[in-house]
């Protein structure tokens, strides 16, 4: 590779990591034509709104996506990792919502109960700088305390993408008589 190619590849990835001038961010396409963010969105916060058995409740996932992600936001999955049992969510209820967008219009939404995963979608997908707020609503909350793990991950647009790990959202709830 000549020394005047390698100057201007080097060039170009300071001017998009933002290092020479104004930032430019774009996105990360790979060599097979996979689609991954730049800059990956992080899992901010979770939390359920009751820890009592039995009882209904609300989990969110806030979730921020970077002004440097170079794509918008497509899709989020979670998925139990740990707890005695499969956790269901009603999926009509599911809302989404950021700091200007009271209400995100949701795309499609999956439910796979083997796998314990929940996919939903974004119409149209949320642009980078948002921060996104997640509210499922379960069916009930485990009979017994214990904790509960989700995973998060989030995918970009397109046909072949690559999702981001994101991070586990964690949930420990009461046992009957109030004891962890």
């Amino acid at each position: 590779m000549k020394v005047s190619k390698r100057l201007g590849l080097g060039l170009t990835l300071l001017a998009s990591l933002g290092v020479l001038g104004a930032p430019s961010v774009q996105a990360v396409k790979l060599r097979d034509g996979t689609i991954q963010f730049v800059q990956p969105p992080q899992l901010v916060k979770a939390r359920v709104t009751d820890i009592s058995p039995g009882v209904s409740a609300s989990y969110y996932f806030t979730i921020h996506l970077p002004q440097a992600a170079g794509e918008p936001l497509q899709k989020i999955t979670l998925t139990q990792q740990l707890g005695k049992e499969n956790l269901a969510f009603n999926l009509k209820r599911i809302r989404a919502e950021t700091k200007t967008e009271p209400e995100l219009t949701l795309g499609e939404i999956a439910n796979d109960r083997q796998q314990k995963t929940i996919s939903i979608g974004f119409n149209p997908p949320v642009p980078p700088g948002q921060t996104v707020t997640i509210r499922l609503r379960s069916v009930k909350n485990p009979s017994f305390g214990g904790v509960y793990l989700f995973k998060a991950a989030a995918f970009p647009p397109g046909e072949k993408v690559r999702s981001q790990y994101l991070g586990l959202g964690r949930f420990q709830f009461t046992s009957p008589g109030g004891t962890f």
